[in-house]
């Protein structure tokens, strides 16, 4: 979509929630960062079924976290044999407290994927995480979350499919 792009001071911090086939527009994003030479920081959750078949640009991932450039890779495997399943709203709850930093401090927020399960998911692991430690009502969050990021400030961005 036309409004599913990068903000403009590349100074600013960004988040990028993309399993699956939803990595595609995130590696983009961190190549034109880098291009860019953009400052700021780059936080991305990534998953699949398994690690070994489906870990979408390893090396390059690898590389960028080793250079400094990608700040911080969570990974979410959800059919890893005899290991409990982990989705990437389930890192996000993990890492809530530094996601509500980043989000205080201005940070962009992106999601790209599946629109059925994981965007409804993730999409409410962010309010649940406004709402804690944002120190918030649940109204008030999910308020923060849909109008404030998403309307008015348009630094809530999803393209699901």
């Amino acid at each position: 979509t036309r409004s599913f792009v990068l903000p403009e001071d590349g100074d600013v911090d960004i988040i990028m929630v993309g399993p699956g086939t939803g990595i595609a527009p995130f590696r983009a994003y961190l190549e034109q960062r880098e291009i860019d030479g953009a400052k700021g920081h780059n936080w991305l959750f990534f998953g699949d079924r398994t690690e070994k078949g489906e870990f979408l640009y390893r090396e390059q991932l690898q590389h960028w976290l080793k250079t400094g450039h990608l700040t911080q890779l969570d990974l979410a495997w959800s059919r890893e044999p005899d290991k409990p399943k982990v989705y990437v709203q389930h890192l996000m709850k993990k890492h809530a407290a530094e996601i509500w930093v980043w989000l205080e401090g201005g940070a962009y927020f992106y999601v790209c994927g599946d629109k059925n399960y994981m965007a409804k998911d993730v999409h409410q692991t962010l309010i649940d995480i406004v709402e804690e430690h944002g120190e918030m009502s649940a109204d008030d969050a999910k308020q923060f979350v849909e109008v404030g990021m998403m309307k008015e400030e348009k630094r809530y961005l999803r393209d699901v499919y």
